[in-house]
């Protein structure tokens, strides 16, 4: 692995289309990372048989963390860790095999949330539709997706996507709030909603700093990007934050949650791209620390 000044961790789902389709520039950008020899960690909360055509569309060939914090996928041999390795990442829990990467798991596999969802169903008398109960065709007529849409939409490795069944807004909070209880996590995604037990993004991006710190034998600067919408609470976890807004704002900079400011870029200038290789690099005065 060549030596870096940083490790980049971007929340890649509102620049990045699931056909592949990026913001204008971003491809460009992330060419100029691998010149400089930068891994670009992308977050998302699509699952990994749903990120694999942008992936391969965009030549990304470093880790990615899949379906909101759930697990940590690694490239074939790109940290030479193997499947069922355990205490090498400081999750200290055993690697394994899924498709073509070596996963360090963070959530509880399907099933468990599966089940869990299932029983809170139950329990409450909330009604919910779990999207592997229905098949391609009869989920895009419940969402309105296409058909493969709806197929890797259903295929999931740590959490149960679903839908509520016509429950209220108050029924809607009666589930919620007693999965909660129970350490369900739910995340929702416009019509739909994902349950997962045990995901946690922080847990994946330390576990993911340390493979790269023991590799490099030394900690690079760290440097989260994201929209204000894709999620800004992995900013505390890093060295360096850039927030993605809509609009230039002139008002002062407020710090994330874990007391850092983070350098503001308007997602739409035209120099966007090149604000943040800056920003990477350590070349401008927003990005030194």
């Amino acid at each position: 692995m060549r030596q870096t000044p940083s490790i980049l961790f971007i929340a890649v789902d509102d620049l990045i289309s699931s056909r592949g389709h990026a913001l204008m520039g971003f491809d460009e950008f992330t060419a100029t990372l691998d010149h400089e020899g930068i891994p670009a960690v992308w977050l998302t909360r699509r699952s990994r048989l749903h990120f694999d055509e942008p992936r391969r569309k965009l030549g990304h060939v470093h880790p990615f963390i899949a379906e909101d914090g759930c697990g940590v996928y690694l490239p074939e041999d790109y940290f030479h860790l193997r499947p069922g390795a355990r205490g090498q990442n400081q999750s200290n829990t055993p690697t394994f095999r899924l498709g073509r990467f070596t996963c360090i798991p963070v959530a509880k596999p399907a099933p468990v949330a599966r089940e869990a969802l299932e029983n809170l169903s139950e329990e409450t008398g909330v009604p919910v539709v779990a999207l592997h109960t229905l098949t391609p065709r009869e989920l895009s007529q419940n969402t309105g997706l296409q058909l493969r849409e709806a197929e890797l939409m259903r295929q999931r490795d740590f959490d149960e996507m679903f839908f509520f069944a016509g429950a209220s807004e108050t029924e809607m909070k009666k589930l919620l709030d007693e999965g909660q209880n129970r350490g369900v996590e739910f995340r929702q995604h416009g019509v739909l909603w994902s349950a997962a037990v045990g995901a946690n993004l922080g847990k994946c991006i330390k576990a993911l700093s340390g493979l790269y710190d023991r590799a490099l034998r030394y900690h690079p600067r760290t440097v989260g990007v994201a929209t204000e919408a894709g999620s800004a609470k992995f900013f505390p976890l890093c060295d360096k934050a850039v927030l993605l807004t809509d609009t230039h704002r002139l008002s002062a900079e407020s710090p994330s949650k874990g007391g850092k400011v983070p350098v503001e870029i308007a997602l739409h200038f035209t120099d966007i791209w090149d604000q943040m290789l800056e920003v990477v690099l350590g070349t401008s005065s927003k990005g030194r620390t």
